[in-house]
């Protein structure tokens, strides 16, 4: 194609670098937001001023920048559960259903001493965190492994497993806490009853100590995906499942742990958001909210090209934007849903830039053809 003087033409990239990346994604985001600034030009809004406050609100206030850094652990950690599978070949679309059978396993650790109405105020947290902790785990883990095997020993399409398996745990989280279920709410809220100060998860600020559990477990994954032969199986079964089985690398092993291992982080997600925000400490009636929000996981895991480590300022992002879109709607008097229309903005154009990570542009300047020049003799 020719643009004036010039010749243009896309080429494909044999090497991308972390720079070229990193500066893709910002001028997706610069675009997703002029073009998100339209919405706030036809409310009357200067977009700089809603700017402003969208940011400043989510990085910058004492109220905010809690609930945003409570929203990024939550979401690394969905984001994390969904990377592990997809970096196999396979997509992991039920860390919702996870997120949720991992909360039951961390409050039936309370219900295992002896039920909800016997819990003490005096309970060891040195003991029982870990253990909530682990139960968590190993709910996620139990539901993300089904899926696994399925997929695994049956070739069943883990997508629909997966999404089947999330209306399954959420409906089970509904009978549990309804009236007359065993976690149900002394009050007889639609909840699950609270969990008591002694097993409040620590706090750094008002922080709780899971922003080093999700950091921690970025940081571990980008080492076992970089270098180590569990990483390097993975990351092969994902390129080429049959020239995988044909080097010794079991398709059912491989779906199933990275199932597993997704479904325990999910888990984790479970254990973060109610059992350890302050002011939450119990599965609140508002449960699904969280499950939907557990989707953004596989929109950052896409995003950031299954690399945990370029994960963590895009889940960041994404935290900040629907914690300050949230504020900002209040405070602005725009109608309801500002936040979502944002992230999905900025979903659309940071998917749609992923284009140039594959792909760049040519420019390459015509060469003037130089007239003929007679001989004269």
């Amino acid at each position: 194609m020719t643009i004036g003087s010039y010749s243009v033409r896309l080429e494909k990239r044999t090497l991308l670098r972390s720079w070229e990346a990193a500066l893709i994604s910002i001028l997706a985001i610069v675009l997703a937001l002029v073009l998100f600034s339209l919405i706030f030009i036809l409310a009357g809004i200067n977009p700089l001023v809603a700017y402003q406050e969208i940011f400043s609100y989510a990085f910058a206030n004492r109220f905010g920048l809690p609930l945003v850094i409570n929203r990024f652990i939550f979401l690394l950690l969905c984001t994390s559960a969904f990377i592990i599978p997809y970096r196999a070949g396979l997509w992991n679309i039920g860390m919702t259903g996870q997120l949720y059978m991992g909360s039951l396993g961390a409050f039936g650790v309370l219900m295992a001493l002896g039920g909800k109405e016997s819990i003490s105020a005096e309970l060891n947290p040195f003991v029982l965190i870990p253990l909530m902790l682990v139960a968590a785990a190993i709910g996620g883990a139990v539901i993300g492994a089904i899926a696994g095997v399925l997929k695994g020993r049956f070739n069943i399409n883990e997508i629909v497993v997966t999404m089947i398996l999330n209306f399954i745990a959420y409906w089970l989280v509904a009978y549990m806490i309804k009236e007359g279920g065993a976690f149900m709410n002394p009050g007889g809220r639609g909840e699950s009853f609270e969990l008591p100060p002694s097993v409040y998860a620590p706090l750094l600020g008002d922080i709780p100590f899971t922003i080093f559990l999700a950091l921690g477990l970025a940081l571990l994954l980008y080492f076992v995906f970089a270098k180590t032969r569990l990483g390097y199986e993975i990351k092969a079964h994902g390129h080429s499942p049959a020239a995988a089985r044909y080097s010794g690398i079991s398709p059912l092993g491989i779906s199933f742990l990275t199932f597993a291992l997704g479904g325990a982080i999910a888990g984790l997600a479970g254990y973060h958001y109610f059992a350890a925000v302050p002011g939450v400490y119990k599965i609140a009636r508002n449960y699904g909210y969280f499950g939907d929000l557990a989707f953004y996981g596989i929109i950052c895991g896409l995003i950031s090209q299954g690399n945990p480590l370029a994960a963590i300022p895009i889940t960041l992002l994404f935290g900040g934007l629907s914690v300050g879109g949230r504020f900002v709607q209040g405070k602005l008097h725009m109608s309801f849903g500002v936040d979502y229309a944002l992230l999905g903005v900025l979903m659309i154009s940071l998917v749609a830039f992923q284009f140039f990570y594959r792909y760049r542009i040519i420019w390459t300047k015509i060469a003037k053809e130089s007239p003929d020049v007679g001989v004269s003799g």
